[in-house]
């Protein structure tokens, strides 16, 4: 009887100890295979920083359909926008959460916004999980503009730089505004002096085509669909060399016009500060498998994008780079804080 007894506490005990561990692994939010790797153990938040449409909205609603559909994950992965500040919103939000179950969307403006002092969030501030997709900008003019080249165009801004209005969708200081500005600087134009129009509520093409300023900095993805129409004529693109596909390839580089200079409006995925660095390899993994699907494939295709792999220590690299370039430009334009 005794014997039974104690065989009887020993199992008792062990359950214990079982349930007691599954009950820490719940609590922490996170989980161990038996391969001993870290696996996500409840659905996924991926925010998006702004509303619905937009490319970082876009962005993450295609990662997650495409994670979800080749069973990357075995947890849902939901998009949640987050709009406001240029960003700010969405990573201040995820800054509060923390934890291993939340990514969010990323692209320049998580070094312009800081740059410009709107947000006390950096990209420092954040785990870098990978790069994933490049797109590029494009400067546009009417139809019927006098400028056929991109060098006309300089040519304009170095004789009067005031003379020419340069609209985008981005506040001062941020993306459609220096992706202007760093490439007419490569071609010599004083760009203290340049005359900026911030469209943030996204009427910047209907500011062109309405003839109420000159030039229009905008994503790939628009001038395109506005040059298909025969509305626009598109200068440059800023790729670092000729694009492949129905009307892109007929759009001239930067380089191609004797411009030395290039922008890539990268995308990628970050994470909150705190986050396990397993979880952050997990995450790492996931994108790297989710770009050698041919749903990924088709989806990058349809929208245009280009696959910009990048690991996450090479992600970190990539943006502290950036950042040092961004900041020099933005101090000669007075728009550092």
């Amino acid at each position: 009887m005794k014997r039974k007894n104690k065989m009887f506490m020993s199992l008792l005990l062990g359950s214990a100890l079982l349930l007691s561990a599954c009950g820490s692994n719940e609590s922490s939010g996170s989980s161990a295979a038996g391969d001993g790797e870290w696996r996500p153990n409840k659905p996924i938040e991926m925010i998006a920083p702004a509303g619905a449409g937009g490319g970082w909205d876009t962005t993450a609603r295609t990662i997650s359909k495409v994670m979800e559909k080749e069973n990357i994950i075995d947890e849902r992965m939901a998009v949640a926008n987050k709009p406001g500040g240029g960003g700010a919103v969405g990573w201040s939000y995820v800054d509060k959460k923390g934890g291993d179950h939340t990514l969010f969307v990323t692209s320049p403006p998580i070094l312009f916004v800081p740059l410009n002092g709107q947000s006390e969030l950096g990209h420092n501030d954040f785990t870098p999980i990978a790069g994933v997709i490049a797109d590029y900008s494009a400067f546009v003019v009417p139809a019927n503009s006098p400028y056929e080249s991109m060098n006309d165009l300089v040519d304009a801004l170095k004789d009067d730089p005031t003379s020419i209005s340069v609209v985008g969708d981005s506040s001062p200081g941020s993306m459609d505004h220096m992706a202007f500005v760093k490439a007419v600087k490569a071609a010599g134009v004083d760009i203290k002096q340049l005359k900026y129009v911030s469209a943030q509520d996204g009427s910047g093409m209907s500011m062109l085509l309405g003839n109420k300023v000159d030039v229009y900095s905008t994503g790939l993805a628009e001038a395109t669909e506005q040059a298909r129409a025969g509305k626009v004529k598109v200068l440059a693109i800023t790729s670092p060399e000729p694009l492949e596909g129905e009307t892109v390839s007929e759009f001239p580089t930067l380089k191609e016009q004797g411009i030395d200079d290039e922008f890539v409006v990268w995308r990628g995925i970050m994470g909150p500060k705190d986050m396990d660095p397993a979880a952050a390899a997990f995450y790492e993994q996931a994108v790297k498998d989710m770009m050698e699907t041919d749903e990924w494939k088709t989806q990058r295709d349809n929208f245009g994008w280009n696959d910009n792999f990048m690991s996450g220590d090479e992600f970190q690299k990539f943006l502290d780079e950036e950042y040092k370039t961004m900041e020099s430009l933005l101090k000669e334009v007075g728009l550092a804080k």
